[in-house]
């Protein structure tokens, strides 16, 4: 199965991971003005503070990039400012600032991060098919009839298309928590289960995907290691909201 990576509009061509990454952005701050009621918080404040979250991801990034090589962002500032750079880094200096804006705004981090929770999982479902969609995620070879043809390829070998497979979970993902909202449970029982259950995803999904280094000698993945840190995190909270109620 061949997919197109590049959408044509007559002489326009547009990278289809930027569309997906472009349509899960508006669809998760669309999402957001119906979680905010269901948590109880105001509409316009949870969309301002998403789109302040969007602005901090990217210019984060960017710091983090041009700090890494100055000389080259002086001889190439575009080309620097167009390569994709979010980084572990960079999650974690923009969650500092969306941290800092939402004590700011005096909005309860608890509520916010719950009615987030399925926004994220919608964005994360439109990134999955980006990548697809591109060729980047490149699973295990598999005998199974929907598996894609490995890019430059003969078609002679199918992979598992591992993007997919985290489209579909993350889906799953948004009606599990739009449900678990509606009951409303106690401030960030949500976002806790959204981080175990998200994070045991990405875990299972990494094992049939090619390993990031084929000869090397870690116990495991990158992308693996953040899985078990997002799972520890959301169990962390779930023990202590338990034991706390």
């Amino acid at each position: 199965m061949m997919v197109p990576r590049v959408l044509r509009v007559g002489p326009l061509r547009v990278p289809m991971y930027g569309v997906c990454a472009a349509v899960g952005l508006i669809a998760a701050l669309w999402l957001s003005l119906k979680t905010a009621r269901m948590v109880g918080l105001a509409s316009e404040q949870l969309w301002d503070a998403g789109l302040f979250s969007v602005m901090a991801a990217f210019v984060a990034s960017r710091l983090l990039l041009i700090a890494g090589d100055v000389h080259g962002f002086l001889r190439l500032p575009v080309v620097m400012l167009a390569l994709p750079s979010f980084t572990v880094g960079g999650m974690v200096l923009s969650a500092v600032g969306v941290v800092a804006y939402l004590r700011w705004k005096r909005l309860p981090l608890l509520k916010v991060a719950d009615a987030w929770a399925p926004c994220a999982a919608v964005l994360a479902a439109m990134l999955s098919l980006g990548r697809f969609f591109e060729g980047t995620e490149v699973g295990m070879p598999t005998r199974l009839p929907w598996g894609t043809v490995m890019p430059g390829g003969d078609g002679s070998v199918r992979l598992h298309p591992v993007a997919i497979y985290g489209a579909i979970a993350s889906v799953a993902l948004v009606v599990v928590l739009m449900g678990l909202l509606r009951r409303r449970m106690r401030d960030g029982m949500v976002v806790a289960i959204a981080l175990v259950v998200g994070g045991a995803a990405s875990f299972l999904l990494d094992m049939v995907s090619q390993p990031v280094e084929m000869t090397g000698n870690a116990w495991l993945d990158p992308q693996q290691w953040l899985a078990v840190g997002a799972m520890l995190v959301g169990g962390l909270m779930l023990t202590f909201l338990k034991e706390t109620a």
